[in-house]
């Protein structure tokens, strides 16, 4: 499901079964990240895949990439592998206005 910013940040707080998910390179995700993110890359293909089905389907996922179109697909990846409750920021975190970690 496609979120605003707005929809998406609300959500997410009110939320106590919630996982952000980076689905950005470990490149970009080193140059900066929402905090408490886990970055699985879905340029990896199979191993992306490999590594949504060892997620826990009954959480929330709230799923960023750097502009939203590959956060698109892998929340259309998530509900393919059986998680229903996966949620995708419109504009990424390009648009992104809250709080970032710079490592």
């Amino acid at each position: 499901m496609n979120l605003s910013q707005e929809d998406w940040v609300n959500q997410l707080a009110a939320d106590e079964n919630a996982v952000i998910l980076d689905v950005r390179t470990e490149d970009e995700f080193n140059d900066g990240y929402i905090e408490n993110a886990l970055n699985i890359d879905i340029n990896k293909g199979q191993g992306f895949i490999y590594e949504i089905e060892e997620l826990d389907k009954n959480k929330n996922y709230y799923v960023y990439c750097r502009s939203g179109a590959r956060s698109a697909k892998a929340c259309q990846v998530m509900n393919e592998l059986g998680i229903n409750n996966a949620y995708n920021l419109l504009g990424g975190i390009l648009d992104w206005e809250g709080e970032t970690v710079n490592p």
